[in-house]
């Protein structure tokens, strides 16, 4: 999910060296110290305008804990138009609609994740700036928990409104590789997933809201520096044709399809993915035309059309996704009582000629039992492979679960009330 084509272009002016890579979904370019563009890259909080910049004081007057903030524009992220964030203490923002106790698993915009302890000075705070354009949060002067002594950190991240992610480092006292990832993890970059939920009784309560990340950026750590930034630029998505005519011309390298009865294109792997599935937009042949598409539609029964992708209705923060940590300990597990891939496997038909041979049976058997067992565990380790996704495409209610299991020793965030609490001489406003 990380990769893509890689240029490196030497500035002779300040040697500074520009990284490009290319990430699918978004192309990231990242900037040393020294380079001219840094300028135009930092939001320099300090002159803004002070009716934007608001410091939180409860994230700032504590640890391991997060809130929503209500944006005052659409935030294009994956190509989904989102109005909602979650800032964390721990240098990243969820970008969720179900709010859990692991937000640090997937969904998020993450300049230097890690375990950041705002509490610790009275001059460490979390702010943020939304002016209408750009939406810009800053972990201003922030220590690490239990490692006080190695210095403050001060970096931000902007989202514009075209989509544009930048990250930017004005303070980075230690080399990232040498952050401890053992209470929580360390990393930058970018994830969005999809949420399935599984309404068949033969699977557990607790089992039945699942995660799939479907793509990660992942930054080279070691490029974080002291005056340095990173710029994502948005890559042009399915979702963002509204007809069949644009969607099945696209050139785009998604493969972009159009499912004539939710009238939406997309690759299949996007927030609405198990909506896109539901409906069999999966089984429709890429070799039919808008015509044949329109033609093979009938209406729903009761006249009703299904929603369009910005009227799909997103989850509350009422729904919690169970035994959730982080990525780093995902695990893919196939659902109790026949569930799994096994279940999926075309079963013999009934007729057929049995062998009267004992020893055949047995040999039958074991051969059966172990194709089973090595399906199972290919699956488990590649969960994107084309085997992994067949299940997927023809068995959408019984798919292989990417299941986060919860660990004592992993980072859980909780959402705080909305609240005013002061810092420093400011205020926080009662938006959270």
């Amino acid at each position: 999910m990380v990769g893509g084509t890689l240029a490196i272009d030497t500035l002779p002016a300040n040697e500074t060296r520009i990284v490009e890579d290319n990430h699918s979904y978004y192309v990231s370019r990242i900037y040393g110290p020294g380079d001219a563009r840094l300028r135009g890259l930092w939001v320099d909080m300090a002159a803004a305008n002070r009716s934007q910049v608001k410091i939180h004081g409860i994230l700032s007057n504590t640890h391991r804990q997060a809130s929503r903030i209500i944006l005052s524009f659409d935030f294009p992220f994956y190509g989904h138009l989102l109005r909602q964030v979650t800032i964390a203490t721990g240098g990243f923002i969820f970008m969720g609609d179900v709010i859990h106790r692991m937000l640090t698993a997937t969904q998020y915009i993450a300049p230097l994740m890690a375990n950041f302890n705002p509490s610790y000075s009275r001059n460490s705070t979390v702010q943020y700036l939304d002016n209408g354009t750009v939406f810009v949060v800053q972990w201003d002067k922030v220590f690490l928990q239990g490692k006080e002594d190695t210095g403050s950190f001060t970096f931000q991240a902007a989202l514009h409104s075209t989509g544009r992610i930048v990250f930017g480092y004005k303070e980075i006292p230690v080399p990232v590789l040498q952050i401890s990832a053992t209470q929580h993890p360390v990393k930058a970059g970018l994830s969005d997933a999809f949420m399935v939920l599984n309404q068949s009784p033969d699977v557990p309560e607790s089992r039945r809201r699942t995660i799939y990340e479907y793509h990660r950026v992942e930054l080279d750590t070691s490029k974080i520096t002291n005056m340095s930034a990173v710029e994502f630029t948005p890559l042009p998505t399915c979702l963002q044709h509204q007809s069949c005519e644009t969607c099945v011309s696209s050139e785009l390298t998604f493969n972009c399809s159009w499912c004539h009865v939710l009238q939406r294109c997309s690759s299949g792997f996007d927030r609405y993915r198990e909506e896109w599935l539901s409906y069999g937009c999966g089984q429709q042949s890429d070799e039919k035309t808008c015509e044949d598409l329109a033609e093979g539609y009938s209406a729903p029964p009761d006249g009703s059309f299904p929603p369009r992708d910005g009227d799909v209705p997103t989850a509350t923060s009422s729904l919690f996704v169970d035994k959730l940590t982080t990525e780093d300990d995902t695990k893919l597990n196939q659902y109790a009582g026949g569930e799994g891939v096994g279940s999926s496997l075309p079963s013999k038909q009934t007729g057929t000629p049995v062998h009267t041979g004992t020893i055949v049976g047995i040999v039958l058997a074991v051969l059966l039992i172990a194709v089973i067992i090595l399906a199972g565990i290919y699956i488990n380790s590649h969960p994107t492979s084309a085997a992994a996704l067949f299940f997927i495409e023809r068995r959408p209610h019984r798919w292989p679960a990417m299941k986060f299991r919860n660990h004592t020793n992993q980072a859980t965030y909780a959402e705080v009330e909305p609240a005013s609490q002061e810092k420093e001489g400011f205020v926080e406003a009662e938006q959270c």
